[in-house]
């Protein structure tokens, strides 16, 4: 078996099956629709870009997009793909220059961010790139910790055909390591892990409040859906006051 990756979308992308996961065009279509909306023919900032899932095609629909990103392979991945301008540096303090009318994150990135800290960091360097009235989206897993067996910090969240995805929780310090177990043809297992600092809906308000933001919407998924206490997933719109 090897240990040797951190997971993130580059990594994501190398064993991403068309059609399927985060690339799948039923999943990121609809995040593109609604960021396309909320930009309202402004200038769009992607805090991690990452290789380009969802600026790429915003950028086709006409958006302008800028990134802030920290890793070199991913931008490397993302020059193949499209020419966006990118600021490498950390979401929580890289500054991208000119003024914007909508800031985003989308698929977890800001749990990346592993103290309390840096995470209302990151809501203060959205509101700096922001115009008056300017949005703060992110898209965000609810931590499952009602999914844990007594007794037990792990649980299993997805299992298929050559895949395996286990989260370990420390519910101490707020955090969670997601295992990504992949296989290949030939049965060799290669392990990532990805480390989190998991937020409550209601800390990230108050990370929101903190920064200058009130919440104005908050759906299950970016088509709309309810959301309930029985929702895997938010995506959580902030207005700039």
């Amino acid at each position: 078996m090897r240990q040797d990756e951190i997971w993130d979308t580059e990594t994501a992308e190398r064993y991403d099956t068309p059609g399927r996961g985060m690339f799948a065009p039923e999943v990121v279509g609809p995040a593109v629709e609604r960021l396309a909306a909320l930009a309202g023919g402004g200038r769009a900032l992607e805090f991690a870009i990452g290789t380009g899932r969802i600026a790429v095609p915003l950028a086709e629909r006409g958006v302008s997009v800028t990134g802030i990103e920290l890793s070199e392979p991913m931008l490397a991945r993302l020059r193949q793909k499209a020419t966006i301008p990118v600021v490498v540096g950390d979401m929580a303090t890289a500054t991208a220059p000119g003024r914007f009318s909508l800031v985003y994150l989308v698929y977890n990135t800001i749990s990346n961010l592993l103290t309390q800290d840096e995470q209302v960091a990151c809501f203060r360097n959205a509101a700096r790139h922001l115009d008056p009235g300017g949005r703060f989206v992110i898209e965000l897993g609810v931590p499952e910790l009602r999914r844990l067996p007594p007794g037990q910090d792990a649980v299993v969240f997805r299992a298929g055909s050559g895949y395996v995805g286990v989260d370990t929780y420390d519910t101490v310090r707020q955090h969670l390591v997601s295992h990504h177990f992949t296989f290949d043809e030939g049965r060799q297992a290669r392990l990532s892990r990805c480390p989190q600092r998991y937020i409550w809906p209601a800390e990230l308000d108050l990370m929101g409040r903190l920064a200058g933001f009130e919440l104005e919407s908050r759906h299950a998924d970016w088509t709309g859906t309810e959301f309930t206490t029985a929702s895997a997933s938010h995506v959580s719109v902030y207005r700039l006051h």
